[in-house]
Formats: C-alpha cells, structure tokens, sequence
C-alpha cells in the first residue's frame, strides 16, 4: 500500500457509526511515513557536488601553489579583493544565474507539461504547492536579483566599512549555492513528476486532509477528499489508455490503501463528516442516487467508501477486455478489504458484495470470460472466509449471487461461466464441510438448483453447460461418501438420477483418468475442473451404485 497504517495498537470497540468499531491513539508520532523519500537523491547530489567542488579548488590551488584564502579566511580575502575585479565577477555572475534560471524553468514546464497531458492535470497543481519548487525557485530568482543590485551598489562602498564587500561574498556564495542545486532540483522534478510519486502526494495529501477535519471545516474536507479520489482514478484511466499497467495498478493499489487506513481513523472523525453535505450531494458519484439511496448512504456513514467502489466499478468498466492484470487487481483489493476490515464492518461487507456483483455485470456485458471467471474466484475467497469466521448468511448470500451470475452468462452464451460457478460454489461446500457450517445444506441447495433453469432446455442445447455442473455434483458427493455423510450423497445421487447414464459414464472416466491438478495453459487461475484427488476417486463407484440404486427404487 503506497499509504501504510497510519496508527498503532488498534483496538476494537463496540458498535458505532455504520457498525463500524475501530478506536486508535491518534499521535502525530506514531503516523508512519510513506516508503517514498523524495529528497533523499537530490540530498545525496547536492553534498556530493559540493564536496566535488570543493576538492577541485584544494587540488588546483595546490598543483597551482596558489592560496586558499577564499576557503581559509573568507573574511580577509573579501578584505583584500578588489572591487573592480569584484564588479566584472558579479556581471558574469548575472549572467549565469539568468541562463541557469531559463534552463531550469525550461526544463520544468516541459516535464511538469508532458506529465501533466498524460496523466492528471492535476500534477501542475501540485507541483505549485510543494514548498520545495517555490524554494529553489525563489532561490535562483532572489539570487538573480542580487547580482544585478549588487553590481549596481559596488561603486558606492566605504572602504572604512567592517566588510566593505559583504554583499560580494554573500552574492558569490548564493551563485554558488544555485549553480550547485541545478542538478540536484532537475533531479527532483523528474521524481516528482513521476506517476507512482504523484499518487503518493494525492494519498497523503487526501490523509492529511481527513486528519484535519474538524466541525467546522467538513464541507470543504470532503470536496478535497471527493477530488483526491477523482484524481487517482484519472491517473489510474490515463494509465489504462497509454498502456502504462504499472501505473495503472499502483493508482488501484492506492484507492485500496486509502480505504483501509481510512477505517483506522473513522471512528475519530466528527460526526458531521458522516453527513452528506452539498458537496457530496451533487458529487458525480451521488448526484444521480435517489433521495432514499442517499439516505441509506448518510445512515451508514459510508460515502467516502461508496465513492472509491464507484470509481473502481468505472475501472472494471475500462479494463475489461484491454488490461485484465488491472481488472484482477481490482477484484484482488476488493476481495482483501472485505476479508480484512469487512469481516468486522458489516456495512463495508455488504459494500464489497454489492460492488462483486458490478463487477461481474460489467464483465459479463461485455463478454469477457477470463476476468468474470477470475472475478468469481476472488468472490468465493469471501465467501470462505466468512465460513471460517461465523457468518455463513452472507457466504450462502454469496453462493446465490454466483449461481445467479452464472446462470446469466450461459444465457448469454459464455456457458464456461456457469461450470465456473458450480466449481466454486463446490468449493464453499466443502469448506462448510470442514468448518462444521450450518451453512452446509443451504450451500449444497444452491449447487443442486444452479443448473435447474438449464434442465429446461433441449439436450443439445444444455449439453456443454450442464456436464461441467454435474461434474462439480458428482466430485462433491464422493466427498461425502469419502467422509461417511450418506444422506447428503444420496440427495446428489437422486439430482443426478435424471441425467443420460452415458453422459454421466464420460464424466466418471475423465475424473478417473486425469491426473494434472492444475490447467495446462498459463492462466492466471490454473485449477484443473476435472481433477479429483486419488484418495476420492474410488467413492466414484458408490455413487453410481446409488444412482443405479435410485433408479431401480423408481422403477
């Protein structure tokens, strides 16, 4: 995460807003600084060159035998410079000053420009509020400034003055304090103006902002807030459209990052930050709500997290079918939050359920298979982990969505789809099996009704679709036969009893014979849907004994 956990010894608390439970310590000194170091290289240039500087005045004036007095004794050589010479210097220095100035202007506005037109305008912005810019700048300017007043007044010293030529010393060492920061500060603008530094700045600069927040600054808060994600999705879209996939990832990476040190500090915010103000109201992201919407919003205290699930739903939209890396990552970070701070916020569970079901409508519109397969994948990794914590309604709610989705793509003709929601809905069987779930017989209805509509059709049309479902059946009842749960073996047994027994025999000789756990091709998920371990395989025979047994019962 490019912003990392903002607080320590996190401690859990009862239910508040939006059943959200998260107290910390909010110190300045336990705030963690981001991983970037921006001055670090530049820091490291500049004391570098200085010393290089420095080196080549010693070793000249030595080879030359000429003095040090400039380094030595500053003071008595200024002392004894004449002012004359002192004149033509500081017009040569002018001069230099001004180029380098036009040089690093130069240099700035293109690069600053360039990035700009690529990614966000919002770098220029930015670029202009980082203290450092307007402090090299100023520096260069101020510097500029002073050899031409400088030179205008060395006529006019009183040689009886205390140091009749300070202001040529302290002109020659702001020309040389400027020549020496060129490097350094181009340096520090390509870094800055570098996408993955860029998004560093909106994310902190966006927590810095929810730090601040206080009653009677909220509005504009939120609008800062509400335009730091805009931002990171613009990178994140730009980045999609140049083809940049690891900018791209690192802006995704960065809304997910938000959102979880986000839920460190909510419960430290003032309530009016919860409101839907104006601002938020007529956000992009809300404005087409309806009222009652709206108002579900406010009750949960959710906007700031609805809004980065609305702008990675524009994401999915992007990515599918152009970069699919970006679109899993999506999938990824939405799967991580809800099993890491969801499984204790009710509020942002139902958030990321409801954001899977988007992204797998969006990805099925378009007929892109792999990614709503992959997506299915990240769904049914919630669905686990709220079987292993004790919350088997919204597993089994879970286990419904991917029937249903499922069901909507083989209607739509990617019948791959629904064999992939049988698989996985197969998987959340079988972790209830292991975790002792009262879930278990809901989840087992879901897989035994997942091809019902299917039935419905001629057998040529349901052929391909429906053998991958009663594969998934046929895998999940030698399980319980394997673990001495007949009765629920029997109820697969009698769903199956109405398929064709030599579409059932090719199913059973291809779970015997293939031995590669995992796909033969490079895919991202490479499980095998038509592997069954050895130690389950011989069970395969019992079930077709209570298929045939049915069978005879039924006649």
């Amino acid at each position: 995460m490019l912003i990392e956990d903002a607080y320590e010894h996190v401690t859990l608390t009862g239910q508040e807003k939006g059943n959200w439970s998260v107290k910390t310590k909010t110190t300045e000194k336990q705030l963690r600084r981001p991983r970037h170091r921006p001055f670090l290289v530049p820091g490291v240039l500049f004391v570098g060159l200085s010393v290089a500087c420095v080196g080549l005045l010693v070793v000249q004036s030595l080879l030359g035998d000429s003095s040090l007095a400039a380094i030595v004794s500053p003071l008595s050589w200024l002392a004894t410079l004449d002012p004359s010479a002192a004149l033509d210097i500081l017009a040569n220095a002018a001069e230099v000053v001004a180029a380098v100035l036009a040089i690093a202007i130069t240099v700035i506005a293109i690069v600053v420009e360039l990035a700009a037109n690529r990614y966000s305008h919002q770098i220029t912005r930015l670029f202009l509020r980082e203290p450092a810019n307007v402090l090299v700048l100023g520096i260069f300017l101020v510097t500029a400034v002073q050899c031409v007043w400088v030179a205008v007044v060395l006529d006019d010293v009183d040689p009886s003055a205390i140091l009749p030529l300070a202001g040529f010393g302290i002109t020659l060492a702001m020309v040389t304090l400027s020549l020496l920061l060129l490097l350094p500060y181009i340096y520090f603008v390509f870094d800055f103006s570098s996408p993955i530094s860029v998004i560093e700045r909106i994310c902190r600069d966006a927590y810095s902002t929810v730090l601040k927040a206080r009653s009677d600054n909220v509005a504009s808060s939120q609008k800062s807030v509400e335009a730091a994600i805009d931002e990171l999705q613009d990178v994140a879209r730009s980045a999609i459209q140049q083809g940049d996939r690891g900018i791209a990832i690192s802006a995704v990476d960065a809304l997910a990052g938000f959102i979880n040190d986000y839920a460190h500090i909510r419960a430290d915010l003032p309530e009016g930050w919860f409101e839907i103000t104006q601002g938020v109201a007529e956000d992009p992201d809300f404005i087409a709500l309806a009222p009652e919407s709206l108002d579900d919003v406010e009750s949960r205290g959710i906007w700031v997290e609805r809004k980065i699930f609305r702008r990675y739903l524009s994401l999915m939209g992007q990515a599918a079918m152009r970069e699919r890396d970006v679109a899993n990552l999506i999938g990824i970070n939405t799967q991580r939050i809800a099993t890491g701070i969801g499984t204790e916020n009710e509020d942002l569970l139902e958030l990321c359920i409801y954001a899977f079901n988007s992204y797998l409508r969006a990805t099925i519109n378009v007929r892109d298979i792999r990614t709503a397969y992959y997506l299915m994948n990240q769904f049914r990794l919630v669905g686990e982990k709220l079987l292993a914590v004790g919350q088997p309604a919204k597993a089994i709610e879970i286990a419904g969505y991917l029937r249903e989705y499922g069901q909507i793509a083989h209607n739509m003709g990617a019948s791959f789809l629904l064999e992939s929601a049988a698989f996985y809905v197969m998987s959340l069987v079988e972790i209830a099996v292991q975790e002792d779930s009262p879930a278990l017989d809901d989840l087992l209805d879901c897989l035994l009704q997942l091809d019902m509509e299917i039935r419905e059709e001629s057998q040529e049309e349901q052929t391909a679709s429906l053998l991958g479902v009663r594969r998934c059946q046929m895998k999940l009842a030698t399980l319980f036969l394997m673990r001495g749960d007949d009765e629920r073996a029997r109820r697969i047994a009698d769903d199956l009893r109405g398929e064709r027994m030599e579409r059932l025999d090719r199913l059973r000789r291809g779970l015997l014979s293939d031995d590669r756990p995992q796909f033969w091709e490079l895919m991202d998920l490479g499980v095998n849907f038509a592997y069954l371990s050895p130690e389950r395989r011989p069970y395969l025979d019992v079930l077709f004994e209570l298929i045939k047994g049915a069978d005879r019962a039924a006649v």
